[in-house]
């Protein structure tokens, strides 16, 4: 960076009013991709069994494009806003609504996140535990039951980390986050041969385990009774419901591309961009070769969170239990990276002029803990949290909200409305509507039908 030129980044710089960066561009890298990867990785097996490996493959490319081009979106409306805030953003472009609607937004969507990762401590802990002290069934101990855990790792582990004053201080934490999932990644490549349980279906059990390209495939070989055109397009519909927004939540990092923006060192908007893109870059590898991994580890028989199919698997092997530790580790220090945003949305909404004051900065923090907290509790199944939310906040943070805020904060006399960027930003939107209503529909028939009960419950 020292023959690099600092004439013009310093110029852009001080087009910014909010704050000045001092976080680097790795540990910058390091926190957007920790917030990128969270517990949606866990159920993209689950997605591929539904799709097959082509339909998911365009599924994941198309999504991970349109989240690199929807954050090219937020970083341009910043630059002319002059604050790198989503909720300073909604302001310029709808007024105090438009504000209340973006602040709303994002801390509904990372409520929703941060239950995802505590309900998969609450489901996995307790096991691991037992596995590692030999024990066959849960004997009634404290230690065993996962509402317990969670309130101690949330005091222990979360609490620490989340009252950090300035997000660039999580990058160490989040480099180990990603480091348990590189284990996690490396371990699920390695199929457990002979330890499977044989595949089943609703017609019956197979002899052996065969590849499947897709859950229609499955049906036409396996359910020839099934094979009539209506119904196993109606059935496949339904089960692929949750597919799209799966792979949407595995992609969200918006409410944190801005709040890292602020923090970062030279804070100009190519500079953000290569962040953000070498992030999406990461992040999609790894979630492709998770999903193939794991698809091609258990075939049909996957279920919505995969590491409860590697329970069927050997719960007492040492691999096995060192990966659900490993994947335990990891959404528990992504928790207080999501959770910054959420105390910036309400900072920005109720007190946005106040100076620093930790007496806030803790609480809000020990508030939104508490909540999600009594959330994970009566949560019933992880795929509802993945389904539900995803149709909801994920299109609207991913393509709605920054395709409106770049019509309306982008000058007209800069780009009129008829203008190419302009067309594609307002085409971005409309297909974020399209996606949500889409989305929801599946989503309510899938439950009105009892289907999702059906299908890998656990």
């Amino acid at each position: 960076e020292e023959f690099l030129p600092h004439k013009s980044e310093g110029q852009k710089q001080n087009a910014f009013t909010d704050a000045e960066g001092k976080t680097s561009f790795g540990m910058s890298v390091f926190n957007l991709s920790n917030a990128i990867m969270g517990s949606g990785i866990l159920g993209l097996a689950y997605a591929m069994s539904n799709t097959g490996i082509i339909l998911f493959t365009v599924l994941l490319t198309c999504i991970a494009v349109l989240s690199s081009y929807s954050i090219h979106l937020l970083l341009k409306s910043a630059g002319v806003v002059g604050i790198r805030a989503y909720e300073q953003l909604g302001y310029r472009a709808f007024g105090h609504p438009g504000k209340v609607a973006a602040a709303c937004i994002i801390t509904i969507h990372n409520i929703g996140t941060m239950s995802s990762y505590l309900f998969i401590v609450k489901s996995e802990l307790p096991l691991v535990i037992q596995a590692f002290l030999g024990l066959s069934s849960k004997s009634g101990q404290w230690y065993l039951q996962g509402d317990y855990l969670i309130i101690i790792v949330s005091i222990v582990f979360i609490l620490p980390l989340a009252v950090m004053r300035h997000l660039g201080y999580l990058g160490y934490t989040s480099g180990f986050s990603l480091s348990c999932m590189m284990f996690f990644l490396i371990s699920v490549r390695e199929p457990a041969k002979g330890k499977l349980r044989e595949p089943f279906t609703a017609c019956g059990q197979h002899d052996h385990m065969e590849p499947r390209v897709s859950l229609l495939s499955l049906l036409e070989e396996t359910c020839p009774s099934r094979h009539a055109a209506g119904l196993t397009c109606a059935w496949f519909a339904l089960q692929a419901a949750y597919t799209i927004p799966i792979l949407a939540f595995a992609f969200v990092c918006h409410p944190e591309v801005l709040p890292i923006y602020t923090e970062l060192r030279e804070p100009t908007r190519r500079r953000m961009q290569n962040v953000a893109n070498i992030s999406i870059v990461a992040m999609f590898v790894m979630y492709f070769l998770t999903a193939v991994f794991g698809y091609l580890t258990f075939y049909a028989t996957v279920e919505a969170e995969l590491l409860h199919t590697y329970i069927q698997v050997d719960p007492l092997d040492t691999v096995i239990l060192c990966v659900r530790l490993a994947v335990l580790m990891a959404v528990t220090l992504t928790v207080p990276v999501v959770l910054f945003p959420i105390r910036r949305a309400v900072q920005q909404l109720l007190c946005p002029e106040k100076p620093f004051h930790w007496a806030r900065h803790i609480g809000i923090a020990v508030c939104f803990l508490f909540l999600v907290n009594l959330l994970v509790i009566y949560v019933p199944n992880i795929r509802d949290i993945f389904g539900l939310i995803g149709a909801t906040s994920a299109p609207s943070l991913i393509f709605i909200l920054p395709g409106i805020f770049y019509l309306r904060i982008v000058p007209n006399d800069k780009e009129p409305m008829n203008s190419r960027p302009k067309i594609q930003a307002a085409c971005f939107a409309a297909l974020g509507f399209l996606f949500m209503v889409m989305s929801l529909t599946f989503i309510f028939i899938d439950w009105a039908s009892g289907e999702s009960h059906n299908r890998g419950g656990h």
